[in-house]
């Protein structure tokens, strides 16, 4: 009864101040998730230009995720904290001067720094938006704010290297940084103007501990997941340094927000079977959607010679169709049906895409893959929408602000886990099947030889000299080794994303749907 009273006591925005609070929070949302890929098809230019390594290149992007995924479960305690107006108005205004400064940067740490600042920004608004926007509805109607903000999730890192590509292709890489600027110029004065503090939130007292250790813990983490591949893994006494570094932050985080009365972030919310269940389903949510996504374009620009406009521009559509995917599932849940049901089918679909991805051959072009990428986009949001539901049930005030930063860090860790790991998969891969490719090009072999004989004569038609054709032919071969190599192994990890996806049904299962005999949200508890 008591609840009851309270909801009927909160108001909510309406007519043309709610459609400008959700348009300025959803686009600071999608500017920050832009950022998170619209650097990646620029680096190579970016390194030229202020004279990085490939390697040294890559804390371009470090930078920002250590940041980003380090800052988003603090949101909800610094938005009380400072109130959520203002909160968030400071997180576009550092996020826009950082991107300012990025775009003038003039040698690589420089560019790092700025980077990193501008995660510290970007983590604040994608956090505090979800916030914002689930907090415009009241719960009966909050399936709509999720829908918003989940076209939001999906639709800004796929728009990410398309708008990267055209920039630096037209223009240069420091716009890059700089398209931030009038969006998050016009961003402020709407946040500061629309955005409303939370009603009665007290001011909590700062748990200096609680975030140190969560710095140190998931700050080690991010670099791990962001740097093992390059640095060969446990091979490297830096990576063995910060995993052990990361074990110890994050145990010594969780001892500490337990055991005080204002954590930094409330990790009693788990209590919540609906939000512990949730953010195990957006972890895999996070490796689903950045795993795949981040072989995709490497696979066909490494196996099908695609260019990185053509790869991007192939993205588009599927990531509009996920509009589709948003009102199917919307009209759905509206209508009752069951959640886990609702999962289960966007597991099977996505489970569908994979398979259908893993028969790739030299042939296949864009038409193959465009409804794979459908299916996929109908999927995701199966899962997205119920598994925001299931997360945020029940949850208003600081504790969704809380709950939000804790869902977008799951999502974005999972993202980071997901690379990791396509990245090992692919590399033992490569190297497993070129092992056993090779062995088939031999003097026995009938097939290689008449290939290797009409290369030969092939440089031979052209002008080549005896030794120059064979060289040429040896070259011509191992590429053409190379290619079928990265073709399978992708092929093979494809299959393997959809064969790990199994694991979640179970996760799935454990969850026992309730439906209410009033119109308000599901609720899903423990069996």
């Amino acid at each position: 009864m008591e609840t009851e009273v309270q909801q009927q006591a909160i108001s909510y925005p309406t007519g043309l101040t709610k459609a400008i609070l959700i348009a300025t929070a959803i686009s600071c949302a999608i500017i920050e998730l832009i950022d998170t890929t619209v650097v990646n098809v620029s680096l190579r230019e970016i390194s030229g230009n202020i004279g990085a390594t490939t390697t040294e290149i890559a804390w371009v992007i470090t930078a920002y995720s250590i940041a980003n995924v380090t800052i988003i479960p603090l949101s909800g305690m610094l938005s009380n904290l400072f109130g959520r107006k203002t909160y968030f108005t400071a997180s576009v205004l550092l996020f826009t001067f950082a991107s300012l400064m990025c775009g003038l940067s003039d040698s690589l740490w420089t560019l790092v720094f700025w980077r990193f600042i501008q995660g510290l920004g970007g983590g604040g608004l994608l956090s505090t938006a979800q916030g914002v926007i689930l907090g415009a509805f009241p719960p009966e109607k909050r399936m709509t704010g999720m829908m918003i903000y989940g076209m939001g999730i999906i639709v800004g890192p796929a728009f990410g290297p398309i708008l990267g590509g055209y920039i630096t292709d037209n223009f240069s890489w420091h716009w890059v940084f700089f398209i931030n600027l009038p969006i998050g110029v016009v961003a402020s004065i709407l946040s500061w103007k629309y955005i409303p503090n939370l009603e009665g939130v007290p001011k909590p007292k700062i748990d200096w501990w609680g975030i140190l250790f969560l710095v140190i813990g998931i700050g080690s983490l991010q670099y791990v997941l962001e740097e093992g591949t390059a640095a060969d893994w446990f091979e490297s006494h830096e990576i063995i340094f910060f995993t052990i570094t990361a074990t110890l932050g994050i145990i010594a985080f969780i001892i500490r927000e337990l055991s005080i009365d204002f954590p930094a972030v409330d990790l009693r919310l788990y209590r919540s079977f609906n939000l512990l269940m949730g953010n195990v389903m957006n972890l895999i949510i996070g490796m689903i959607l950045t795993g795949t996504i981040f072989i995709f374009p490497l696979f066909v620009q490494t196996s099908l010679d695609w260019s990185a406009t053509q790869t991007g521009a192939f993205m588009i559509p599927s990531s509009l169709f996920i509009i589709v995917g948003m009102i199917i599932g919307k009209k759905a849940m509206e209508k009752g049906a069951n959640p886990k049901i609702l999962i289960l089918i966007g597991i099977v679909l996505n489970i569908l895409y994979l398979v259908m991805l893993s028969y790739s051959s030299p042939e296949s072009n864009s038409s193959n893959f465009f409804w794979p990428f459908m299916i996929r986009s109908v999927g995701i949001m199966f899962m997205v929408l119920p598994i925001f539901d299931l997360a945020m049930a029940g949850l208003t005030g600081k504790d969704l602000a809380q709950a939000a930063g804790l869902t977008n860090m799951f999502r974005q860790m999972g993202g980071a886990i997901g690379v990791a790991l396509m990245n090992i998969y692919v590399n033992q891969e490569n190297a497993f099947v070129r092992s056993t490719m090779i062995g088939n090009i031999s003097e026995y072999n009938p097939i290689s030889t008449e290939r290797l004989s009409g290369f030969t004569q092939l440089f031979s038609d052209a002008g080549y000299s005896t030794d120059e054709s064979a060289a040429a032919a040896y070259q011509l071969m191992n590429h053409t080794l190379t290619k079928q190599q990265a073709l399978v192994s992708y092929n093979h990890g494809f299959m393997f994303v959809a064969i790990s996806l199994l694991a979640a049904i179970p996760i799935v299962l454990l969850i026992k749907h309730k439906k209410k005999d009033n119109n308000s949200s599901v609720s899903m508890d423990a069996h």
